[in-house]
Formats: C-alpha cells, structure tokens, sequence
C-alpha cells in the first residue's frame, strides 16, 4: 500500500499492511530547514536527518488550517492592536484590547532556541474582562476561509501521505483568553458567564467549520481544546458541557462531508472518553500511558476501538530519555495494545515532539526505532 491509501484505510476502518507511523508534528509542521531565520529551530543541522527520517519513512499527516482572510464587515482593528519588537534577543508580541470602557494587554514571547511562544501575560484576568469581551460585535471574528493552499499542499503529497486540518474547538478560544488558574476558577462557578464566552466563539467557528469541512471533503481533521474540561482541570460534568454540547456539532460538520474528526486531548481520559464516544469521534489522540494519562490503550482498544481510530501512546519524554533498548519495549507494547483485538485502526504516534534546537543521537535512534518496529525494517537500514 502506499502511504496515503494506508492512511486512509485505517480511518475508514478497513484491512492495512501494517500499522501506520507517524511523527505528529515533525513532519506534520510547515517547517523550512533552509530558512536562515535565528529563531528557525529546524536550520539546525541537528535537525535534517529526523526530517528526512519522517518525510522518507513515516506515513505523513501535514497539520494545517485555512487561511482566514478578513470578511468585508470585519471590524477588528477598530478594538484590537499589535506590538510586535524584538528585547534582549527574544521577540515579544503585545496585543492590546478597547472594549466595554476597559484596556486589556496580553504579552507572548519567543526565543530563538525553542520553537514555542509563551505567554507571560493572558488578554483576560478577571471576571468584569470576560463581561467586556463579550461586548465585542460579532463581526470583528468574521472571516472567510481559504483552503487552496491545503488543496495544494494534498496535490503536493500524492501518495507520501494526507493533510489534516487543524482547528481549535469553542473551549480551547475561550480557555486560552485567561491564565489557567483564572481560568479554572471561572469556568466552575461563574459557568453561565463562561457559556456565553464559548456560545461567541461557537458561532463563528461552527460557521468556519462548515465552510471548510464543504470545501475541502473528506479529510481527516484535529480539533483540540477539550483537554481544557478534562482532569484535573474541572469535573467530568463539565466536560459535557463545555465540550459535548460546542465541539459536538463540530464533530457533526465534519462527518456530514465525510471528514474524519479526531479529538486531541492529553493527560487523564478515563472519565471523559465516554462522551469523546458520544459525541461520535471517528478518533483520538494522543492516549498518553500512566502516569502522564490515566488508561491503558489495550483498555482503549477494548472499550472504543471498534468505532475510533487511535493515535498515539507514545510519550515524547521517552523518546528523548530512554536508552534505545528499553524505548523498544515500549514501542513493542503500543503497537501490540494498539492493534489487538477487534478495532478500526490504529497509528503509532508520539504525544508531541521536541521543542529545541538539540536532537541528541538518542532521540535520533528511537525515532528511528519507532520506524523500524512498525514497518518490520532492519536497524541497519537506518546506519544503526
């Protein structure tokens, strides 16, 4: 099979010649190797051969959104401004909100030795914020998706692989606007305020949603943010809540034009996976093992597997930390947990990917392992 047809067979539940591997973001990131850029973390001759390791040997799933371009009634600038300057060699970003007769600032900053923004300061800090957002017109999130770069980015791939679409849910805008313990704090006991923040942010994405899933059918897609409503962040019933009833429909959009919705969600899943079910996910990922997540995937398999594709198992902690031998172990489990039994399918995946300019030539060997053990290759195919 090639790899796209592989691909494609394990969302649609049928038979493959083995199981699927892949890298998630290497591999899956729109990165450029050649881009001299000194906050480029991937022009680091540390970096190509696990780039050329998973664009020649892994099955590759390219994460990408449409283009938003501003609809002809969008009145953001009227509220929002960025700073965008460059301090003691980080880039700094500052966003600035005016709204309901309040000033709001968020701050992120990036270094050039990791390919991550922080943020040191959240847009919302406080409950009388959140009642000044919600006075934001609906037209300043109007937008209109573009999805020619991704139909060229699948021509691009032919049989290499597949594009995802990568989307965040209504909880995941909403969550993000507040640092984590503010957050938390809203969420649980201000909870009609927080439904009229997800109902905003659910209005337009639900409409994003359905032009995109329209434009570009059938494909596979990763909707994230649900974590947010998971253990240990806020009880179970709230997940069903905050995720069932705003991503739901999302998950609905996209099967109605025969996509693949796929829920991301790291750490504890026990007590949210039945309404991951419910919600009628075609997959899941990354299932992150004890004790960073609190499930074992033979469990997964058992219980769901029969109706969603698993993505994952794999923690990026160890591939980095594992001696080479020991990894192997762990691979071995995960695809023999992953593929047991009746399912539809499963992809061998790590739960992310590393961050830094360093690819030590341990994490180097146990990508190479991951390859290996899913394709039945000889470690001599790889100079080990």
């Amino acid at each position: 099979m090639t790899r796209r047809e592989r691909l494609m067979a394990t969302l649609r539940g049928e038979p493959v010649d083995r199981p699927a591997v892949n890298f998630y973001e290497i591999g899956g990131f729109d990165v450029d190797p050649t881009d001299p850029d000194e906050f480029n973390v991937y022009n680091s001759p540390d970096w190509r051969p696990l780039l050329q390791l998973a664009e020649e040997q892994t099955d590759l799933i390219r994460m990408r959104s449409a283009k938003m371009k501003p609809s002809s009634e969008n009145c953001r600038d009227e509220f929002f401004t960025t700073e965008r300057y460059e301090k003691d060699g980080s880039r700094f970003a500052r966003t600035t909100l005016r709204v309901g007769g309040r000033e709001m600032t968020s701050l992120s900053r990036r270094s050039p030795d990791t390919d991550t923004n922080w943020t040191l300061e959240h847009l919302l800090k406080d409950i009388d914020d959140a009642k000044a957002y919600l006075e934001l017109p609906d037209e300043v999130f109007a937008y209109e998706p573009d999805v020619s770069k991704m139909v060229a980015e699948d021509e691009r791939l032919g049989d290499r692989g597949i594009v995802m679409v990568d989307t965040g849910d209504p909880l995941c805008m909403a969550a993000q606007l507040f640092p984590m313990s503010e957050y938390t704090i809203i969420a649980l006991t201000e909870q009609e305020l927080f439904h009229r923040l997800l109902e905003k942010h659910a209005k337009y994405l639900h409409e994003q949603t359905e032009k995109v899933a329209k434009a570009f059918p059938g494909h596979l897609w990763r909707i994230y943010g649900p974590e947010y409503a998971a253990e240990p962040y806020l009880p179970p019933r709230l997940f069903e809540q905050y995720v069932v009833k705003y991503t739901g429909p999302m998950v609905e959009i996209i099967h109605k034009y025969d996509g693949y919705a796929r829920i991301h969600s790291h750490g504890r899943l026990r007590a949210v996976l039945p309404m991951i079910a419910e919600m009628g996910a075609a997959a899941i990922d990354p299932i992150e093992p004890p004790p960073q997540g609190d499930v074992e995937l033979a469990d997964v398999r058992r219980e769901y597997g029969p109706d969603m594709v698993l993505f994952g198992n794999i923690e990026v902690s160890d591939i980095e930390n594992l001696v080479p031998a020991d990894f192997e172990k762990v691979v071995a489990k995960s695809l023999r947990e992953g593929t047991a039994g009746q399912g539809r399918g499963f992809v061998l995946m790590p739960s992310a990917c590393p961050i830094g300019r360093e690819i030590t030539a341990r994490t180097m060997a146990n990508y190479e392992t991951m390859v290996r053990i899913a394709t039945g290759r000889l470690a001599t195919d790889f100079g080990g």
